[in-house]
């Protein structure tokens, strides 16, 4: 039984494929510009500025597009966390300390273009969004004691980076306007290719310590939580994201998890020793468990939204 290496083996070994893929990446990663993406014409001042503040009917986002662009970009703000995290279960030493600057450049301006949509577009109360950052970035997002390590962070970021991308992509679907689905799908396809540069590394760990790797990941799955689970209605706000198609358990399991591990191969290697198997198998459980809470929550949303539908029809009182 070969033994497990420690962080710092894994790392040093790993580091030629860290360069490669960040050489991959920054030969794919297209040069864009917040400022590009803002419908600056429609801005104007706030009180303070002499002019008049936020109001409700000044919004031309629904509800739901709302609560997701809140929870998108609010997850995007908390940004210092994620980056204190990756740097201290990465490295900032050579290609590892080169990715960890470029990727939280990258992720830095998700959240100032978002914040200048809608603080031009008058799409959501400025005041509200503000405290919410606050209180979300203060809380941080910190990972559970237990998941320090490259290898279950590193199976973290995989999954977590592609369900941003469903989410933003979903999102800009919802707003109803060009310009803001085109601003979401160029945040989708950066953290398409933060995904790619994820789970190359991921797969390379499975290579190199199978055993150790695949129970990473079987710990990252079977207690997966979004990055933004810490901010203010996160559960309700999830909740009706998931009501609305922008990320449910079927687009979890369906877009994130399936194609992620079939990319690696997990059902298929014969690479584990007895404890890889047992994760494995573990893992196997969770999924068909989760197949069957996709099928559970979409009878029960189905009966929802039917009732939604009967009472909208329904005449009312007068």
């Amino acid at each position: 039984m070969s033994k497990d290496l420690t962080q710092l083996e894994i790392l040093t070994e790993l580091e030629p494929v860290a360069e490669q893929n960040l050489n991959r990446h920054l030969s794919m990663a297209k040069e864009w510009h917040p400022h590009d993406y803002v419908p600056w014409d429609e801005g104007r001042n706030f009180a303070a500025m002499g002019g008049t503040d936020w109001a409700p009917e000044q919004s031309g986002l629904s509800e739901i597009a709302k609560i997701a662009m809140i929870t998108n970009l609010l997850t995007e703000d908390n940004l210092p966390s994620y980056h204190r995290e990756i740097a201290q279960n990465f490295s900032q030493d050579g290609a590892w300390g080169t990715w960890v600057g470029r990727w939280t450049a990258e992720e830095n301006r998700h959240g100032i273009v978002m914040r200048d949509y809608l603080v031009v577009t008058r799409g959501v109360d400025p005041v509200a969004l503000e405290q919410a950052r606050m209180i979300h970035m203060t809380t941080g997002a910190n990972a559970p004691q237990d998941w320090g390590g490259f290898l279950v962070n590193v199976a973290y970021v995989t999954f977590q980076e592609l369900a941003t991308r469903v989410s933003h992509r979903n999102t800009g679907k919802v707003c109803d306007d060009p310009v803001a689905d085109r601003m979401l799908q160029r945040i989708a396809a950066d953290e398409n290719l933060h995904m790619i540069f994820y789970r190359n590394l991921c797969g390379a760990a499975l290579d190199l310590v199978p055993d150790q790797a695949v129970a990473a990941l079987t710990r990252v799955l079977t207690n997966f939580v979004m990055p933004g689970a810490t901010m203010p209605n996160f559960r309700r706000n999830g909740v009706m994201m998931a009501k609305h198609g922008i990320y449910d358990l079927r687009q979890h399991l369906e877009e994130v998890v399936q194609p992620v591990l079939k990319k690696w191969n997990i059902f298929d290697r014969d690479d584990f020793g007895p404890r890889g198997e047992q994760s494995r198998e573990e893992l196997a459980v969770f999924l068909e468990k989760l197949e069957q809470d996709v099928v559970k929550f979409e009878e029960q949303r189905d009966k929802m939204l039917a009732r939604e539908a009967a009472r909208a029809k329904a005449p009312q009182p007068v």
